[in-house]
């Protein structure tokens, strides 16, 4: 069974439009023509040469990441940067590379709602919202019942299958109000606080945002760890509306990140 990639993109699409990234993103096509017949797709966080080895020995001529293969302009596309490798690879070997980042992101189900749904956050809203109604960056929503942090922290470390996590000073009082956001979440600490949450999870936490106020609790639980589970969520996308289409997640742990 083959379909064109536009007709694959178009259900991408559908689910989080690439005109709401954010405007220093790259998310869409990287490289291809979205008119060729794709017969396999392969699902990957990172665009890494080690995935577009694996789409090749498992057949798929069309890989769609999270993160984007090209984020700045590319001056030649040679073999000295991996960048220049993974482009000259998949031209060579005629796959198409799609790429949905921050519009993913922003959506209520998308990387953020994902989170949330993993720690059972209910009456969910947009932490950081667009100016478009319910798109936005990040969740903020209650916990179904107050948690204190030593409970806390074990569920989040269960429910992301963490060894380790970071975080500021453990707040003594009970927690019941959570913002989180996939990724690098930094930027949106200030609204955390704003929205009157106690703990805010993200990742690429740098070490002067741990310097915390006491009812309030920093918790860093890994870049690619917060964002992993989107790859099911893509596969999910295609196969709700494509039941018999050949798609499959890289077994490549892309995570650049080790843990002694």
């Amino acid at each position: 069974m083959s379909m064109k990639a536009k007709e694959i993109i178009a259900l991408f699409e559908e689910f989080a439009p690439a005109n709401i990234q954010e405007s220093w993103d790259n998310s869409g096509l990287m490289v291809g023509d979205i008119s060729m017949k794709v017969n396999k797709v392969l699902l990957g966080l990172d665009f890494t040469e080690e995935l577009v080895e694996e789409a090749i020995e498992c057949g798929a001529n069309m890989i769609v990441t999270h993160h984007p293969l090209i984020f700045k302009g590319v001056k030649k596309i040679g073999t000295e940067t991996y960048i220049e490798r993974v482009i000259t690879k998949l031209i060579r070997n005629d796959i198409l590379a799609y790429s949905m980042h921050t519009n993913i992101d922003k959506v209520p189900k998308g990387v953020s709602g994902l989170m949330a749904a993993r720690i059972g956050l209910i009456n969910q809203e947009i932490l950081e919202s667009d100016v478009e109604e319910n798109i936005g960056l990040g969740i903020v929503g209650d916990l179904k019942k107050p948690l204190f942090a030593n409970e806390f922290i074990k569920l989040v470390k269960k429910e992301f299958s963490l060894v380790t996590l970071k975080t500021s000073t453990p707040i003594k009082q009970p927690i019941t109000k959570v913002a989180l956001c996939g990724g690098s979440g930094s930027s949106l600490i200030s609204s955390a606080i704003k929205s009157g949450a106690q703990v805010y999870i993200s990742g690429d936490i740098s070490y002067h945002n741990f310097f915390c106020e006491k009812e309030f609790m920093i918790m860093d639980i890994g870049h690619y760890e917060s964002e992993i589970e989107v790859l099911d969520l893509m596969m999910n996308i295609i196969l709700k509306k494509i039941p018999n289409f050949a798609v499959q997640k890289s077994e490549i742990n892309s995570n650049p990140i080790y843990y002694h």
